[in-house]
């Protein structure tokens, strides 16, 4: 039976193809939310193959699923409301969504976010006095929404839990799904649950990295064993179309280094596509990634990438500086794991999430601190693994250019951040918050 599953994991999960291609194999490395305890130094840690191919036959992106979203959600390390940025952004797009649906003339409106994590987005939801539920995996995360006053139900999405929640609540005019996309296996009985969940004449709303930035930009680490598979607009619109779903309209995002959030509606009643999704289409093909050919440059541009924060950290530890880390994200850990970084090149790194104090990157075991410890210890350099929060992050540590230090983010390419420019204000767009 085990050796069956593994060859189930050869297959393409979009269209069943067994003829992929390798592109990015980042090594073996541990679960990126795996976390260690003190207590648990000394014991084994368990290794998986993080190893990208690309299907030649529908061109889905895509990792085999060896760690199962059983084994990592149902405790979670990753509370969406531990980033500023990230709350005023989900508070933006329930503004927009409102007004696009006008859920406030709607009787029977209704919003279902999957993945709904603390209640970070479905907060601004309940303020509007509109009905909603979060549907989220996680045991603990979805405590913190209750506590927050956002009803939640802890479940996975698939066609049996969505027909549950239509049955006992109603078709949502609006369904919300952030960031989960990439992180589920079953991609067709996931799509079809939303279909599920969505009226006839309601939206879709999925949010995702795309994988023209990741491979435009070698952001090799947007790659981790929770992100099953990496999604451009065209095979988005094909794993939607198997679920009944029709794409209507694509938004460009800046979010964790360029996303994109597509909006779809069931496809009897769907228009046709709207001119910003044909010139992201346009786009992906000038880049090459409608065909096999357009992938086969990301492992060498990983590598380059990768030696490069190895010869800055190298240079800092021949100087005697003492480097640091700032954040503990997921991402972070496919890059210290990849680029072989441990505390004799990063010492320590802080985090806003009390669950992480006290813990250990997993792999590298790098201890993990409240962001206090920064100002405390007045570090040479800090390095910002969640890089793709540069605006909210050079701000909040605008405070280490006091002391004469840097702040560096290492990817897509590694900078300097600069200090001295004016502090972020409330009212910057979100592109400039994220």
């Amino acid at each position: 039976m085990q050796r069956r599953s593994r060859r189930l994991d050869r297959l393409c999960r979009l269209c069943g193809s067994s003829d992929l291609e390798s592109v990015l194999d980042l090594g073996a490395t541990p679960p990126c939310e795996s976390f260690l305890t003190a207590d648990g130094l000394d014991e084994p840690e368990p290794t998986y193959p993080l190893h990208v191919r690309v299907c030649r036959e529908c061109l889905l992106l895509q990792i085999p699923a060896l760690v199962s979203p059983d084994e990592t959600f149902t405790e979670y390390a990753y509370f969406s409301s531990f980033s500023s940025s990230w709350v005023e952004h989900a508070r933006r797009f329930v503004a927009e969504a409102e007004r696009r649906l006008t859920l406030q003339d709607r009787d029977d409106a209704f919003v279902v976010e999957v993945a709904s994590n603390d209640g970070y987005l479905l907060r601004h939801v309940v303020d509007r006095g509109i009905r909603c539920l979060g549907i989220e995996p996680s045991v603990n995360v979805g405590a913190a929404a209750r506590a927050a006053g956002v009803p939640t139900e802890t479940a996975f999405l698939n066609p049996e839990t969505a027909a549950q929640v239509r049955a006992e609540h109603g078709p949502a005019a609006l369904v919300v799904a952030n960031n989960v996309y990439a992180h589920i296996p079953d991609v067709l009985g996931f799509t079809e649950g939303l279909r599920t969940l969505v009226a006839d004449d309601g939206l879709v709303s999925i949010e995702v990295h795309h994988a023209l930035k990741l491979v435009a930009e070698a952001q090799f680490d947007t790659v981790y064993h929770e992100h099953f598979q990496y999604w451009t607009v065209l095979t988005a619109m094909r794993a939607l179309e198997a679920g009944d779903l029709s794409v209507i309209d694509v938004e460009a995002l800046p979010t964790h280094g360029g996303s994109i959030r597509l909006w779809a509606t069931p496809s009897a009643n769907a228009g046709p596509p709207s001119e910003r999704t044909l010139e992201l289409l346009a786009e992906e093909r000038r880049a090459g990634l409608h065909a096999v050919e357009g992938y086969r440059g990301l492992e060498s541009a990983a590598r380059e990438a990768r030696a490069a924060v190895l010869e800055f950290l190298l240079d800092c530890r021949r100087r005697g500086e003492r480097v640091v880390g700032y954040g503990a994200p997921g991402k972070g850990n496919t890059l210290l794991n990849y680029c072989g970084i441990r505390p004799d090149l990063l010492e320590y790194t802080v985090d806003r999430n009390p669950y992480k104090h006290g813990r250990f990157t997993p792999g590298t075991r790098i201890p993990i601190h409240h962001p206090d410890r920064i100002a405390v210890d007045r570090p040479d350099v800090v390095v910002v693994l969640p890089w793709n929060l540069e605006r909210e992050l050079t701000d909040q540590l605008r405070y280490v250019g006091d002391w004469g230090g840097r702040v560096v983010f290492p990817l897509p390419s590694l900078r300097t951040a600069d200090l001295s420019r004016a502090t972020l204000r409330t009212d910057e767009p979100v592109e400039a918050l994220s």
